[in-house]
């Protein structure tokens, strides 16, 4: 604060105006001459000694924003009070967004001339739109799961003989989605947007590890891969139900029961092997496949565009399932 009875000097102006950021500029509205200072040069890519016009420097203003840009410069001689403008420029190849400010009605206006600052608002203006962006794709991933448990739900409901037992399916269905929900997370490069491929199947199987005598007895061993929201949340449903007919009659049913899940991926397609050892001896059912099965089939065709392949080996089952990439990714 200066001393009391002290003015504020041209030096003390332009020390705060360089701190605030801001930009000076003022416009001839008889000749169209726009004149900045050295920042508000900077700000727009232009040289210091440029003599433009408000037309030569508008051509900088985004296409997007221009009409509405030079409509709402055109108006603010007859606007009471203060303005704000914010529309974006290109700068090279860099967009950047401005807000210009000022009053209106021909306020503070010398010898026809009009004064104003530019900000550069870029930062807040990222950070509102990463913003938007986060809220809709929240909703999105909402609106997916809710879907997903209706149609969970309604599966369920038909091929449970109990109210008990539905209660427990439905549970245990929707447990290995918020299992795969919480690993759901942008990751670095091309590798898909949600998670990488051997922590999702690690953590979906986790639960199942310490049912027997030790653990340790699920082994996964993929190639490092990412997987999308979409799939993941489709990938859990599967991993439940072979995980959960392996509880039930496989080789997780047993104390000494092993399971070894491998992978090989190439640019088309991902083949996922589920292979269980140590169990009870396997027979090839008989009847036709239950929910549980005719989820998975579903799945694979409708999400994955791929298939699934039973061997009911006396060692164990060995399950093949076969995904494009693409989809696996998305």
């Amino acid at each position: 604060m200066l001393p009391k009875g002290s003015t504020w000097s041209t030096d003390h102006l332009r020390l705060a105006i360089n701190a605030a950021g801001v930009a000076l500029w003022s416009w001839n509205v008889d000749t169209d001459g726009l004149t900045m200072d050295d920042r508000g040069c900077a700000l727009w890519g232009v040289p210091e000694s440029a003599d433009v016009t408000f037309s030569d420097l508008s051509a900088h203003i985004h296409p997007a924003d221009r009409d509405r840009v030079r409509a709402a410069f055109a108006a603010t001689r007859a606007i009471v009070g203060d303005y704000e403008v914010d529309f974006r420029i290109l700068v090279g190849d860099e967009v950047r967004w401005i807000s210009a400010r000022g009053q209106g009605e021909d306020a503070g206006m010398v010898r026809r001339v009009m004064f104003g600052v530019f900000l550069d608002v870029t930062g807040r203006k990222q950070a509102e739109e990463g913003n938007e962006l986060l809220a809709g794709e929240m909703s999105h991933r909402v609106k997916n799961l809710l879907a997903i448990a209706s149609s969970i739900t309604t599966l369920t409901s038909r091929s449970a003989a109990t109210t008990e037992g539905m209660a427990r399916e439905l549970t245990q269905r929707l447990s290995a989605l918020g299992r795969a929900h919480d690993l759901v997370r942008p990751i670095p490069s091309q590798e898909g947007r949600a998670a990488l491929l051997g922590d999702l199947l690690t953590v979906l199987l986790a639960p199942y590890d310490d049912l027997g005598a030790f653990s340790g007895r699920i082994r996964v061993a993929v190639p490092r891969m990412g997987v999308g929201e979409n799939a993941a949340t489709a990938l859990a449903l599967i991993v439940h139900e072979l995980a959960t007919n392996s509880v039930k009659y496989g080789a997780l049913s047993a104390a000494a029961g092993l399971l070894d899940v491998s992978c090989i991926a190439n640019e088309s397609e991902v083949t996922v092997v589920w292979t269980e050892r140590g169990g009870p001896p396997v027979v090839a059912p008989a009847a036709p496949s239950g929910f549980g099965s005719k989820l998975i089939a579903r799945t694979i065709s409708s999400k994955f565009g791929g298939s699934l392949d039973y061997k009911w080996s006396p060692e164990g089952l060995i399950v093949t399932l076969r995904m494009k990439t693409t989809r696996l990714i998305a």
